[in-house]
């Protein structure tokens, strides 16, 4: 039998190889940042640090959300410091600015759509002086999402283009009405090639995640061979959903179809959001990759705003589920870092049932395939 071999080591080590993923695809990708909801009013602001470049998404008075570097235009200081107390700060902060953006070392300010508005002493310059703007950066929504990209060229695609029929697939789901009930925030030691290999493929599940699999007796079966995430993982008989019993007193999201409303589905939305769906809350998965041994992930769990108006919601069932997954996830996804760290260790196989895992492989290539010091052929 010839398996289909994985990335070379390189890949998921080198600093060479980490910097040209972060110019070709993290900038030049759609990038998954966040929830809207996290800006719900005028003035809201999400500040992320996507792989050392700072960004500020801000909500306009018209309702539009606007995405800038976060780099003042007369001096560069930042206008959202992401520090605290002299430590680097979270990946991403919240927050919510009065009246105007207001840079901290000398004033100049700026309106929410990134217009110049005055800066102190200084006559020269004209309000609103597209010269002096903040530095705009592409964004879009979908689902509730928000999406930036940091530079393109002449042939950018699209959002809806890169998410290629996931929209279409999720469409009964009403991802935009969604509200995050939980949120937690995870440090994976490993490359973030290897926590969305794990997370394309079942062949794991039966030795790493014995309580999903008593919910889902499928992913036991030949390695999980046989599952077809085009129809939805079926539960056993009399589970619904991803809880410790697989039962929920939570009404099934509206507009379900009957097959959905007792399958669990997922999706893998390039470069950094897995999502992965039961018929009563989402889980999603941002990855902010930090260094090719490091990766962030922010793990939200969605519920419909009408049951969490409920007094009795409780969110803890899906949750403390997920957490125990995730956990095991991650660990196993750290081991798999450190054996590679070998000097015996070339490159992988893809077993036959991981061959969605393939397409990770591909994607990383395709985007890298012109970069000078690229290693391998794998």
């Amino acid at each position: 039998m010839s398996l289909e071999k994985t990335l070379p080591k390189d890949y998921y080590f080198s600093e060479e190889l980490f910097a040209a993923e972060r110019e070709r695809i993290f900038f030049g990708q759609w990038f998954c940042i966040g929830r809207s909801s996290d800006m719900a009013e005028t003035g809201d602001y999400l500040a992320v640090d996507l792989c050392g470049e700072s960004i500020i998404v801000v909500r306009d008075e018209t309702g539009h959300l606007n995405a800038f570097y976060n780099v003042c235009r007369h001096r560069g200081s930042q206008l959202i410091p992401m520090v605290s107390e002299g430590q680097i700060a979270p990946a991403c902060l919240t927050g919510r600015i009065k009246d105007s953006i207001r840079c901290p070392y000398h004033s100049w300010t700026y309106g929410f759509d990134g217009r110049f508005k005055r800066a102190p002493h200084v006559n020269d310059i004209e309000p609103n002086d597209p010269e002096f703007a903040l530095h705009a950066v592409d964004l879009d929504c979908w689902g509730g999402f928000v999406f930036v990209r940091l530079s393109a060229d002449d042939h950018g695609h699209t959002l809806l283009e890169q998410l290629d029929g996931i929209p279409e697939r999720l469409s009964r789901y009403p991802l935009d009405r969604l509200d995050v009930a939980k949120r937690i925030r995870y440090s994976v030691k490993a490359n973030w090639k290897v926590i969305l290999e794990n997370y394309n493929e079942c062949y794991h599940c039966a030795g790493v995640h014995p309580e999903l699999c008593r919910i889902v007796p499928a992913f036991r079966d030949a390695g999980g061979a046989n599952l077809d995430w085009n129809e939805g993982i079926p539960h056993r008989e009399g589970a619904v959903t991803f809880t410790f019993d697989g039962t929920t007193k939570r009404a099934p999201f509206p507009g379900l179809n009957d097959s959905e409303k007792i399958r669990h589905n997922g999706e893998l939305a390039y470069p950094n959001l897995m999502i992965s769906l039961s018929c009563d809350h989402v889980a999603v998965f941002v990855i902010w990759p930090v260094s090719p041994r490091e990766t962030r992930i922010v793990c939200d769990f969605l519920f419909h705003p009408d049951e969490i108006a409920r007094a009795d919601f409780d969110p803890a069932d899906a949750v403390d589920f997920w957490d125990l997954v995730n956990r095991q996830d991650w660990k196993i996804c750290e081991n798999v870092q450190r054996g590679m760290a070998s000097r015996m260790f070339r490159s992988g196989y893809y077993a036959p049932m991981e061959h969605q895992s393939l397409d990770i492989r591909d994607f990383v290539r395709n985007h890298l395939l012109e970069q000078e010091g690229a290693k391998g052929s794998g």
